[in-house]
């Protein structure tokens, strides 16, 4: 579970109703159902008319991530693919294909295969640089999609206080009750900016960065692979991954 993003939520919003109390308001005024009705209703309809659906739907897979990262374990995978290493020198590259059959990840498993079945070391990079590319273009797109819903929230928010103000309009001829309404309308406003820049896009950025780790770790795996291809010695495969792990 990472604190820090649910810290920074939870510091966000109490930032927000302490300065409403500051200001003299009440917190009441802030939990308008029909406001956020229009504002997160609205932005998730129009981020879905510009995704397809698979884009979409692994968006909002991907949003657990912020919570739970999905870690690929490195310092496991370094010593994983140095025991293949060595194990490859003493017994020859057929001497892994034992091991093909415990492996669960079906992108490091492929990438033993390709070395199990005499593929040269350029062949297995290209290859598998190709899966990298298709893993990372989805969830890239997918992480865009919550930027987006950042860039359409404030707009829609602006619908929204339109309408209450519409509303308002509707009811000039009770005075007292003018004051109470333009200040819900507003709300719409308020949840649509504070949507964008305290939920989507720190979410949006931060499943970027998730993704960059992600693939850093796959790109050490295929550096592994074409390492154990080439006959190279274990020592120096071990030292050249470990690079990567921070």
């Amino acid at each position: 579970m990472d604190r820090l993003t649910i810290l920074g939520f939870m510091i966000g919003v109490a930032g927000i109703m302490t300065g409403q109390l500051l200001e003299g308001g009440g917190l009441g005024i802030l939990f308008q159902g029909t406001a956020f009705l229009i504002v997160f209703g609205g932005t998730i309809g129009a981020v879905m008319v510009q995704c397809p659906m698979k884009v979409f739907t692994t968006a909002i897979r991907m949003g657990g991530w912020v919570f739970v990262e999905p870690r690929l374990n490195g310092i496991r995978l370094v010593s994983q693919l140095t025991e293949w290493s060595v194990l490859s020198r003493k017994s020859g590259i057929l001497a892994l294909e034992a091991r093909i059959p415990g492996i669960s990840d079906p992108f490091m498993k492929k990438g033993l295969q390709l070395l199990v079945d005499g593929a040269s070391p350029e062949k297995i990079r290209e290859v598998m640089d190709v899966d990298i590319h298709r893993w990372e273009q989805l969830r890239w797109q997918s992480a865009r999609v919550w930027e987006a819903a950042g860039g359409y929230s404030p707009t829609i928010g602006i619908i929204g206080a339109v309408l209450g103000l519409i509303h308002v309009m509707e009811n000039l001829a009770e005075p007292s009750k003018l004051g109470a309404g333009i200040a819900v309308a507003f709300v719409a406003t308020i949840y649509g900016v504070a949507f964008a820049n305290l939920f989507f896009l720190p979410v949006g950025n931060k499943l970027k960065a998730i993704i960059m780790r992600q693939a850093d770790i796959y790109e050490m795996i295929v550096d592994g692979l074409v390492a154990i291809a080439s006959g190279e010695n274990p020592r120096l495969v071990e030292l050249k991954l470990q690079g990567y792990i921070e």
